[in-house]
């Protein structure tokens, strides 16, 4: 634990001094103004359908008075713990003497798909928050192009393998998150499998959350990732084992985490990146120790794309090549709890002793989800709701 305390006390350091332009501060369909990240909660910040949460643009103000409107979950500029948001509207504004306007509608994407669809403008230039389940609801439910192609953005190539996944190539990733399990070393020892919470030692010990959550679609997809949607034992048999060993599930990885940290369970799903978190409020890391099921963790990548008729597409794609740059990476993944999407993003030397990557990712792909995703949703709704 020493050990632990010394990492602790070196990584916030650089991560209280790396920005030269330094204010301290994760997305979904149902809205991504409900979380994505350790402890960056489920805040709407202050957002307005049409409104702002971050405007009053500083920068150079001589430059030739561009403005960039980028919408996004509320979390990413008004987290509890830390947010890139601020940050990064500094940073992008000092450099490029553009504004940069954050927008976080309450109902997230829905709204942007909503305006598209009306055929009134979108208010916005690009998104940031995109993951793969969000891409699929925009392709099943946005009529003709709400996002354009991605085109030449600088740094795109040092992104790592196998994060992209738009096969359309509109949503550029920025960053990415693991899911796992989160538990409290000093109360329990997690399972190693799937299986292992199945098992009576465990009956009550787990805390999850709805699929309306990242955090809890993505445990749900992992598990189907596991068992399959049509076998003979499925992710639905699981669920009912599950149910049967008393899981609880909650609405939001808040309502979850704050549940666990209350110490009503021992085990909660969370992010990998959990330690990082708890280093942050100086937390005994005993009690937030990681585990892998099955040595996996699901992948939950994010990325941005330029709307198709955005006011300055060339800003747009100015300010996604600014995200890639290496020590906009590693800012980026310290304030937002997770990991960065380049392979040279700049982080202190010992972020990955708090951060863990899983010896296995796992996610499925664009296609795989693509007319099944919200069947398997429902499916798992009905049968949960109906205790079976």
């Amino acid at each position: 634990m020493d050990r632990d305390r010394a990492s602790r006390r070196s990584f916030l350091s650089a991560a209280g001094t790396a920005a030269a332009v330094g204010i301290a501060g994760c997305a979904s369909f149902e809205g991504p103004a409900e979380e994505t990240g350790n402890g960056n909660g489920d805040g709407n910040g202050d957002g307005t359908p049409d409104g702002t949460a971050t405007s009053s643009g500083s920068g150079d103000g001589d430059a030739d008075d561009r403005t960039l409107v980028v919408g996004t979950y509320g979390a990413f500029i008004d987290a509890p713990s830390t947010s890139p948001g601020a940050w990064l509207k500094d940073a992008f504004e000092a450099e490029t003497g553009a504004e940069l306007v954050w927008q976080t509608p309450p109902n997230g994407l829905n709204y942007y798909i909503e305006r598209h669809n009306a055929g009134v403008d979108v208010e916005a230039d690009l998104y940031l928050g995109l993951n793969p389940d969000d891409m699929v609801h925009i392709d099943e439910n946005a009529e003709g192009t709400l996002f354009a192609q991605a085109g030449d953005v600088e740094g795109r190539d040092d992104v790592k393998p196998g994060l992209d996944f738009d096969p359309n190539d509109r949503a550029v990733p920025y960053d990415t998150g693991y899911i796992s399990l989160v538990y409290d070393g000093t109360a329990t020892e997690a399972p190693a499998t799937f299986e292992g919470l199945l098992e009576a030692d465990h009956r009550g010990d787990l805390i999850a959350q709805t699929p309306g959550s990242d955090t809890g679609r993505a445990f749900l997809l992992h598990t189907i990732h596991e068992f399959g949607a049509d076998g003979e034992y499925d992710y639905l048999d699981f669920w009912s084992e599950l149910q049967d060993n008393d899981v609880r599930v909650l609405g939001t990885w808040s309502d979850a985490y704050d549940a666990w940290s209350a110490g009503e369970a021992p085990m909660v799903v969370s992010y990998s990146t959990d330690q990082v978190f708890a280093a942050e409020s100086g937390a005994d890391l005993e009690k937030h120790q990681i585990r892998f099921l099955n040595d996996q963790g699901y992948a939950n990548p994010e990325g941005m794309a330029t709307f198709a008729d955005a006011a300055d597409p060339e800003l747009a794609r100015e300010f996604m090549s600014f995200v890639l740059r290496p020590e906009i990476q590693g800012e980026i993944a310290q304030r937002n709890v997770q990991f960065p999407a380049t392979e040279t993003a700049e982080l202190p030397d010992d972020y990955a002793e708090l951060a863990h990557e899983p010896p296995e990712p796992v996610t499925f792909t664009y296609a795989e989800l693509q007319g099944s995703l919200d069947g398997w949703i429902d499916d798992w709704e009905r049968q949960f709701a109906g205790g079976n």
